[in-house]
């Protein structure tokens, strides 16, 4: 990228702090695909102007997966020392492109002493659109179809359902909706730290199931805000053989187009 990201200990030696920390987390910080969207949603940042910065190498994983798969020790550890460095650096608010960092440190740190203003990055994207620092014109999506596969930590457990279909409609393309959406709609199959297990045995995976509801709609794109949902729908897309006709890209990346970025 043609810009350099700081770091909370570089705006703390410069004796500033940044407008919003960016808690980028496992999936965004080392896996290959969900880097992209990473990089995505700093390209824009950095173009609408917003002060933001990482912990980078202080950064711990923030303990979901192995609360979800029953380990509280391990937990309580990975969050406390979290908690204990963003504190340190007074850290009021805190974005993240990751449904499972957006809803532990906003519903499971408080209780641990981490209490922070915690938006998800399409909530924090909406909210710069409604302050008018980001204009979105996104005509290059014209004559597209996308439809979007609601994250279970975003929609079901923290009710955010219109804060990524708002950002999807400024791009002109056809919003479809699957049989399954909103409240109603179906887990990916990655929740509860099932992202980094085999699947049991059965007649079918999740994810195959949910793409085959997806590609039911004939769209272009699968839209996501998660980077584990991204995984799991991309595999089914492949799964079908679709993967030259059918695209998954996270709302941010689809964003980041429309503007050049």
């Amino acid at each position: 990228m043609d810009f350099t990201i700081k770091t909370m200990a570089e705006y703390a030696a410069e004796g500033k702090a940044p407008e919003v920390l960016f808690f980028v987390g496992c999936a965004g910080s080392f896996d290959d695909r969900a880097k992209k969207i990473t990089k995505a949603f700093c390209k824009i940042l950095h173009k609408v102007g917003v002060e933001f910065a990482v912990l980078g190498q202080e950064e711990s994983c923030n303990g979901d997966p192995a609360k979800r798969a029953g380990n509280e020790f391990i937990f309580q550890m990975m969050a406390l020392t979290n908690i204990e460095i963003m504190n340190a650096y007074e850290v009021k608010k805190i974005v993240t492109a990751c449904p499972h960092c957006f809803n532990i440190i906003k519903n499971e740190y408080p209780g641990l002493g981490g209490n922070y203003e915690v938006m998800h990055h399409t909530q924090f994207l909406r909210k710069l659109m409604e302050e008018g620092r980001l204009k979105v014109e996104g005509g290059s999506f014209k004559g597209k179809k996308i439809t979007f596969h609601d994250p279970c930590y975003l929609g079901r457990a923290n009710g955010e359902y219109e804060a990524p279909r708002m950002l999807l409609e400024k791009l002109d393309a056809e919003l479809v909706e699957m049989k399954r959406c909103k409240s109603n709609g179906l887990c990916c199959g990655a929740g509860g730290a099932q992202m980094f297990k085999e699947p049991e045995k059965g007649d079918k995976d999740i994810n195959v199931e949910r793409t085959e509801e997806a590609l039911s709609e004939t769209p272009n794109i699968i839209a996501t805000g998660c980077p584990f949902c991204n995984t799991m729908m991309t595999d089914g897309v492949k799964h079908f053989n679709k993967n030259e006709e059918v695209a998954v890209k996270d709302i941010v990346e689809l964003l980041a187009e429309a503007e050049d970025l």
